[in-house]
């Protein structure tokens, strides 16, 4: 038996009706696959993304960690030049200088100056005693090569002044006398000291001469109390009065 036309005609409807519900489904399974992949294409982006600005974050905050130590370094190393080279701060402990330096003030010594220079007479110097690890401070009196004699006065013996000199300390204490009878003879690397308190104080009259590598600098500025700030003075010993201790007589006519 024949199939009718219209038979016919069905099946091609039905087939083309296939073809095209399996091209829609194949277009859009394309479609979703495309946008899946877009997708996960975006969201890979996005998570990259994300991990450069945790590592921006990170970065930034490492160079900041980074400018810090760099910081904190520098002013470590300008306080370790300035602390162990240069300056250090020193309290009075007594009143072994008064009337110039009082107990409880807060001093600053710069370390430089006796780099390039000796200590002079009359600097105020902070150093150790020898075979003692305490700091006093004191007053430079003998020079190296110097003879020191003492009889209520300082006379100081020395190639300049070989009868004899002594000294017109204007920064005692009216009537202060310079208690001891001691006659020393100072080493090339020696220098004399004694507290501008003459009658409270433990200086080269008891401990002896002070070996230069002893000495760790020299008071330049006062800064606590305030009532007090400022700058030492250098003392100048130009008005020195040449005048003879009746004890320098003595040795002079030895």
């Amino acid at each position: 038996m024949k199939k009718s036309t219209t038979d016919k005609i069905d099946n091609v409807g039905r087939t083309h009706s296939s073809v095209v519900r399996a091209f829609a489904s194949h277009a859009k399974g394309l479609w979703f696959k495309s946008r899946c992949v877009h997708q996960k294409k975006f969201a890979k982006e996005k998570k990259m993304e994300g991990r450069e600005e945790i590592l921006k974050v990170f970065r930034s905050f490492l160079k900041v960690i980074y400018e810090i130590i760099k910081t904190v370094a520098f002013i470590a190393l300008v306080f370790f030049i300035m602390r162990f080279l240069i300056i250090q701060p020193f309290v009075v402990d007594g009143n072994s200088m008064e009337p110039n330096f009082h107990d409880k003030e807060y001093l600053l010594i710069e370390k430089i100056a006796y780099r390039f220079r000796e200590p002079k007479r009359g600097d105020v110097i902070i150093f150790h005693p020898p075979n003692h690890n305490v700091y006093y401070i004191k007053r430079v009196i003998g020079l190296p090569g110097e003879k020191i004699a003492l009889d209520n006065k300082v006379t100081i013996y020395n190639k300049d002044n070989p009868s004899g000199i002594a000294l017109n300390e204007t920064y005692l204490k009216p009537f202060t006398n310079t208690e001891g009878t001691t006659i020393l003879t100072l080493g090339s690397d020696e220098f004399f000291v004694m507290g501008d308190n003459r009658e409270n104080s433990q200086d080269s009259r008891e401990f002896g001469a002070l070996p230069r590598k002893n000495i760790s600098g020299r008071v330049f500025i006062t800064i606590f109390p305030f009532s007090d700030f400022g700058l030492t003075h250098h003392i100048s010993y130009s008005n020195i009065s040449m005048l003879l201790s009746p004890l320098g007589q003595l040795l002079v006519q030895k």
